[in-house]
């Protein structure tokens, strides 16, 4: 009982801590560019997860997992791809929209891994899931609009929905490696990605604003990215990867309300009927997972 309910706090623990990505990289770009910024955050989470690794060889701990080899290239090379251009993507949305939406956008992932899980790999959809997607995509349309008296959208509201389109279908690539050592995927997604889009940022002419606040961009990476994986994988072992993401959907949530009072944003009326539909939708999709947890353990 205690190994489960310290699971859980791991689990939550990940949650929160993915959920000071919106906000606080909302404050550091105002000084650091996009690009550039997608580049920091993942080579903050592959060096801070290479150390994380070099102590547990030095202590002797950690388990033994399966290295990955050499037919894993496609699905490893499809993750370093799509994990360059999510970031991106969510680091541009996050300069013309505000934190709080890009946190709650971030559900929409939930839509695009389960559509391209259909769609690729024939996975069944449930009846409750289908109801989950229509909501958090009705949500996800109401966060967009830009004005509602006109019906624009707003254009950081799309890469945000970009963004999550790539993570989505980075989900089901590293899905395709679960049984392989989840530490280093991350590490190979954080030097991957992170020198992937640090080449573009370069080749854009974008250059760090300062020391500081590339050490504060890196920190936020190992804590936001790796250190937020690293808790997951752990509840993940006790868990099971269903009952830790039913968890980790608290994370856009949290991330809404911290973006709200870094930012001293009064929620509008859009706002807040997009919450409440991305809750029940969230919710849905939580309940039908946890329906999921309970037929596989049955039988």
């Amino acid at each position: 009982m205690t190994t489960n309910k310290a699971a859980v706090f791991w689990a939550v623990l990940a949650a929160g801590l993915y959920a000071l990505n919106s906000p606080l990289s909302k404050l550091l770009l105002e000084d650091v560019p996009p690009t550039m910024m997608a580049a920091l955050l993942y080579l903050g989470a592959g060096a801070g997860l290479a150390l994380v690794r070099l102590v547990q060889r030095g202590l002797h701990t950690g388990a033994s997992e399966q290295p990955l080899t050499r037919r894993d290239l496609p699905y490893t090379l499809g993750m370093v791809v799509l994990d360059i251009a999510a970031p991106i993507f969510l680091m541009v949305g996050l300069t013309m929209t505000t934190a709080a939406n890009a946190s709650l956008l971030n559900n929409f992932e939930i839509v695009a891994t389960s559509l391209i899980a259909l769609l690729v790999f024939k996975e069944r959809i449930s009846p409750r899931l289908w109801g989950a997607i229509a909501l958090v995509t009705l949500a996800s349309a109401v966060l967009s609009i830009e004005d509602e008296t006109s019906f624009s959208f707003s254009a950081g509201s799309l890469f945000v929905l970009l963004a999550c389109v790539c993570w989505g279908l980075e989900n089901n690539c590293t899905r395709m490696l679960s049984a392989k050592d989840p530490l280093e995927i991350v590490v190979i997604k954080g030097f991957g990605s992170g020198a992937g889009s640090l080449a573009i940022a370069l080749a854009r002419g974008e250059r760090p604003a300062g020391a500081w606040y590339t050490v504060c961009a890196l920190l936020l990476g190992f804590v936001a990215y790796g250190l937020s994986i690293f808790f997951y994988i752990y509840a993940q072992r006790y868990l099971g990867a269903a009952r830790t993401s039913t968890y980790y959907a608290l994370s856009p949530f949290i991330g809404a309300g911290l973006s709200l009072l870094i930012f001293r944003q009064a929620p509008g009326p859009l706002f807040l009927g997009a919450l409440l539909i991305m809750g029940a939708g969230t919710s849905l999709a939580v309940l039908d997972t946890e329906k999921s947890v309970g037929t596989t353990s049955s039988g």
